[in-house]
């Protein structure tokens, strides 16, 4: 579409911008430093004393003026000479009256005796040869150059020389503020206006275009930021039975979860002021900054009241004070958040503003900020399950062009563990990926794709990998394939592949079960599987290699929460080092003696060790499957859950368990793939 055409025709042209007068101020003022500093000097041109001397025997000289506050002698010449020589012409050209020329002295005395002597030379020579009647005649009539002395001191230039510099100081400087007015704490105005609050106002003429309807699958927290709204739109009905309006909302939970979509959609929503910005905008490097961006920041919500301030990476501002022992309780960020504090619930009153948070570490913020009166409701959005990945996605897909064969329902139930961002990005990389295939409509490979190359990275068949290392990679991938396709609480597979992806030299994509606890046999089921791709190295070539770096990583730290988070070691018992707070991250002791430590690395080996040695056996007893698996995999280099069925059979497990939400229950995170990330096999 032409550009023109996109154009409003009643939108009115941009005005040119008219003069502006302060450039005439500038121009006046340079002009009057160069006046006062080096006072008005005429176009004359400067002699030397041969020349002077040349223009004194002739007689082309009327006068000469000598300014001694500049050491100079300005030359005046006759009337009569203006056509003796060219320069003579030019001269009275740019002066008539003059100065024409002038010279700079030295000395005045020594000038004057100079100019008798070269007056005398002259008159000899003219008078040489002459009768004493005609000597005594030119005598009479010989013109005598006239010397005069300006001793005049201009007062007024000398005095506003003293004052311009102050009177030039003071206008730069209001120029400034006006300027840093006007910016309002822009580039430009820095250095005055940097206690200003940086937050973004949003009013009824500026409301963001998002709006609840476009955020999809946090039903919970939707439910609380409405009513939120709702206070702030009739507080009457809730003020009438004694309750007061809530001070503040915290969101809390992982990135991309939409905490910041919400607020946003509060902002649209609500018709209130709203006032948004980051934790970050705090921070300065000046001391005292922070603080004063807190109170001006809540000086400005009292006059929108009844508003909303919205704090985005409040963690920024908010640690826990006193945890970093190298700055101390006079840490900056410590002041700014005492000024905080001391706002949202200190002596003096904020009625009508609530206050909105969000954060991914809420562990690691002041208890002071957390209780009750500051922030009145923690609001976590959590990743969304299968039912709100499915509304996610019908959010995402409005501006795609889709083909029939899109199932969204399919494509929910493949992305387990995705955030809402996660989940945009899958539309948005498939729209791309048609895109790249010059297709009409987006299709359902598409959208495979899009998740492949999102969770895997992006396809490099053009790696070269030798045909034993390609080998050694293909029974690794079918191991753990098979180790999991044979366990009851593995996660079933959906894909393997054998073609590089990102860093990964091969990955398996299962398709773990959403539940929200998990027990012992869970876990080691999953650790086993984990482990299928070098026990399937060790049982085939009787040797292994670097390819399970990513596998032994996940393990480890699996294992060694088991044992020392979850309480699920007999011999460890009933015990959990797992610090919620956040305060073992600044501590150099362990929370454990060394025999502890010991006995929790021995504990951590048997649990790896028996998860190991169960995938040899699987594999062992299932060797025939897992070499035709592994064939299959050199063959076609991807297989499905299809081919799986075709070499072990169906599943015999039950995979259709019930699940349960709780929302007091600790969850736990469960992979969705399986990748080899080391490259050196």
């Amino acid at each position: 579409m032409d550009e023109k055409n996109t154009k409003d025709p009643q939108t009115p042209k941009d005005k040119k911008r008219g003069f502006n007068f302060y450039w005439i101020y500038g121009l006046l003022t340079i002009a009057i430093v160069a006046i006062g500093l080096w006072g008005w000097q005429p176009s004359t041109v400067s002699i030397d004393n041969v020349k002077l001397e040349r223009m004194i025997a002739q007689g082309d000289i009327e006068k000469i003026v000598i300014v001694k506050q500049k050491e100079q002698a300005q030359i005046y010449l006759r009337p009569l000479s203006i056509n003796a020589d060219s320069a003579y012409k030019k001269a009275f050209d740019r002066s008539k009256n003059g100065p024409h020329f002038y010279i700079d002295i030295a000395d005045i005395a020594t000038f004057s005796q100079e100019i008798k002597e070269a007056e005398e030379k002259a008159f000899q020579r003219d008078t040489a040869g002459k009768t004493p009647e005609e000597k005594i005649f030119l005598e009479e009539n010989f013109k005598h150059i006239v010397v005069l002395s300006d001793n005049t001191k201009k007062w007024g230039w000398e005095i506003l020389g003293w004052i311009l510099p102050f009177l030039l100081i003071f206008g730069f400087f209001y120029w400034s503020m006006r300027g840093i007015g006007k910016a309002g704490g822009g580039a430009g105005g820095q250095i005055f206006n940097i206690g200003k609050s940086k937050a973004q106002l949003y009013d009824k003429t500026t409301q963001p275009p998002v709006t609840f309807n476009d955020v999809a699958g946090l039903e919970s927290a939707k439910e609380e930021i409405v009513e939120i709204v709702d206070f702030l739109k009739n507080p009457q009905r809730y003020t009438n039975l004694g309750g007061k309006i809530p001070k503040g909302a915290l969101l809390v939970g992982p990135p991309g979860t939409g905490k910041t979509l919400l607020a946003r959609a509060v902002a649209g929503e609500a018709k209130v002021p709203f006032f948004s910005l980051s934790g970050s905008d705090f921070v300065e490097m000046f001391v005292g900054v922070g603080a004063s961006r807190v109170r001006d920041l809540f000086k400005t919500a009292k006059e929108k009241a009844p508003c909303i301030i919205f704090i985005d990476e409040i963690d920024a501002v908010g640690r826990a004070r006193g945890r970093n022992a190298l700055t101390g309780a006079n840490d900056e960020r410590e002041n700014t958040l005492n000024q905080l504090l001391t706002e949202m619930d200190g002596f003096s009153t904020n009625a009508g503003i609530i206050m909105l948070a969000a954060t991914n570490r809420a562990d690691i913020l002041d208890r002071a900020l957390l209780r009750a009166g500051r922030f009145d409701r923690q609001i976590h959005v959590e990743l969304p399950d299968v039912e709100e990945r499915i509304e996610i996605f019908k959010v995402h897909i409005r501006p795609l062009k889709l083909s029939k064969n899109v199932d969204i329902e399919f494509f929910a139930r493949q992305t387990p563990g995705f955030s809402g961002a996660d989940i945009a990005n899958v539309c948005n990389e498939a729209a791309l990926v048609a895109a790249r295939k010059n297709k009409a409509e987006i299709e359902k490979e598409d959208f495979l794709s899009a998740i492949d190359r999102i969770i895997g990275g992006l396809e490099r068949r053009s790696k070269i990998i030798s045909p034993k290392e390609k080998r050694v990679i293909a029974f690794h991938e079918a191991g753990h394939a098979t180790v999991s396709w044979l366990l009851e609480h593995a996660s079933p597979l959906v894909k393997v592949t054998i073609v590089p992806r990102g860093k990964s030299l091969g990955a398996a994509w299962y398709l773990p079960e959403e539940r929200q606890i998990t027990n012992t046999d869970q876990l080691m089921d999953e650790i086993s599987a984990t482990l299928g791709g070098r026990a399937a190295e060790d049982v085939m070539f009787g040797k292994i290699s670097t390819g399970a770096l990513n596998d032994l990583e996940r393990v480890t730290k699996q294992a060694y929460a088991m044992v020392m988070y979850y309480g699920l070691n007999e011999k460890i018992g009933n015990l959990s080092y797992y610090d919620s707070s956040g305060q073992s991250e600044y501590s150099f002791s362990k929370p454990y003696s060394e025999t502890t430590a010991k006995l929790i690395d021995e504990e951590v080996h048997k649990l790896i060790d028996t998860a190991y040695q169960r995938a040899k056996d699987i594999l062992t007893t299932h060797k025939e499957q897992l070499t035709k698996l592994a064939t299959q995999l050199l063959e076609k280099e991807v297989i499905y859950r299809e081919d799986l069925v075709e070499v072990f059979g169906e599943r015999p497990f039950d995979s259709d368990n019930k699940i349960i939400k709780n929302n007091n229950t600790q969850t736990t995170e469960t992979p969705t793939e399986e990748k080899d990330n080391s490259v050196d096999f």
